[in-house]
């Protein structure tokens, strides 16, 4: 190989980046220690910026299309070099590729809970998270800030710092907005958008960058909020108490029956489903209050029955619960009651209140035979 040769060999003459990453914010071309040659094509791509930096200053831009390097084109790059009249010799610069195409599906959330005082709830605590998108628009400020001496710069490297923007631009959002915790999810497309604003305010002269697309997929409550929220949910679905209550004492009897008579499912059934509403009833409570004098004499309490499960007293319960078990037959003769008016534990075949319901009825001939 001859010395001419070699020098050619030495020197670069097509300057392109052929980008097949789709996250690459930045590529410096590798120079190395190669000359770039006189003459030599410069390849812009769709989507791409070309920056010349000479000793750490930039110097001039390109846009997408194709140049042939020379004085002319390269204005200020001549101006820094000190080429009066221009030149006749490969030099040596540094070109930096500038993505200016959308990067797309990045992530963000709140990393700690951001503390509200909601108009409803008090004190509050939201996390929130989403998507956006990220773009390149002023190539001097992103490598003057971001990019400094770096081969090449991901999407991955900004998006820690663009993560506690967009959390810091959150905050101040629902702050200034002041809108209820419950409101929000209706307000995400609004909100969206606010929130967009609020960030390319914060990135876009300073660092270069644009947001074209913010959204926010979600913003949660802490799990024990959403818990108690839940409950609140399904008190006011089920409406009627009342209902609930009668609809849960026919399940804990027949959940009862499944595990045979006298079992201890009927006790807990009773007593968790209907205790609430017979002690809260009016005219059941017990140690209620006199009735106001010349005012309508209130009626006399019910009886609070008491049942004798495996060893155990089950209850107070109602007249009418106890009428309810009897006909589901899980309170038989032999069932042990006890009510404040009676002195004992008793059979209840042998009370008055209950004897009706386990007599048996009068025996009906059978019909004459036909003559």
């Amino acid at each position: 190989m001859g010395l001419f040769d070699k020098l050619r060999n030495e020197l670069i003459d097509i300057i392109e980046w052929i980008d097949d990453t789709r996250n690459t914010l930045v590529w410096r071309f590798p120079r190395y220690q190669n000359e770039i040659k006189q003459g030599a094509q410069l390849i812009v791509r769709p989507g791409q910026l070309a920056v010349f930096v000479l000793n750490g200053k930039i110097a001039d831009i390109f846009e997408p299309g194709t140049y042939t390097l020379n004085t002319q084109n390269l204005p200020l790059l001549s101006t820094l070099a000190g080429w009066k009249y221009g030149f006749n010799s490969p030099f040596k610069s540094e070109v930096y590729f500038v993505s200016t195409r959308q990067i797309t599906d990045l992530k963000w959330g709140t990393p700690n809970p951001i503390m509200l005082r909601d108009p409803e709830f008090g004190p509050i605590r939201l996390r929130a998270f989403g998507t956006y998108t990220l773009k390149a628009i002023e190539p001097k400020a992103l490598l003057t800030e971001l990019v400094g001496t770096d081969g090449v710069v991901e999407a991955d490297e900004v998006t820690e710092l663009m993560r506690s923007i967009i959390a810091s631009a959150m905050a101040d959002m629902l702050a200034e907005k002041q809108v209820a915790a419950l409101d929000l999810a209706a307000k995400y497309r609004e909100f969206s958008e606010e929130l967009r604003k609020y960030v390319q305010e914060r990135v876009d002269d300073e660092y270069g960058l644009s947001i074209p697309q913010l959204i926010i997929v979600n913003i949660s409550f802490p799990e024990a909020v959403e818990k108690a929220l839940d409950t609140r949910t399904s008190i006011g679905v089920l409406g009627d108490m009342n209902k609930f209550q009668q609809y849960s004492l026919g399940e804990a009897m027949r959940e009862s029956a499944t595990h045979g008579a006298g079992g201890e499912g009927l006790g807990l059934g009773l007593g968790v489903a209907m205790a609430g509403r017979m002690m809260n009833a009016p005219g059941l409570a017990m140690g209620g209050a006199a009735p106001m004098a010349g005012g309508p004499a209130a009626p006399p309490p019910l009886p609070a029955w008491h049942i004798a499960v495996n060893g155990q007293s089950q209850g107070p319960y109602a007249p009418d619960q106890i009428q309810q078990g009897i006909t589901a037959g899980r309170i038989t003769p032999q069932t042990l009651l006890w009510s404040p008016t009676l002195s004992g534990w008793t059979a209840a075949a042998q009370l008055p209140d209950w004897a009706g319901y386990f007599a048996k009825p009068a025996v009906t001939p059978p019909p004459p035979p036909p003559q």
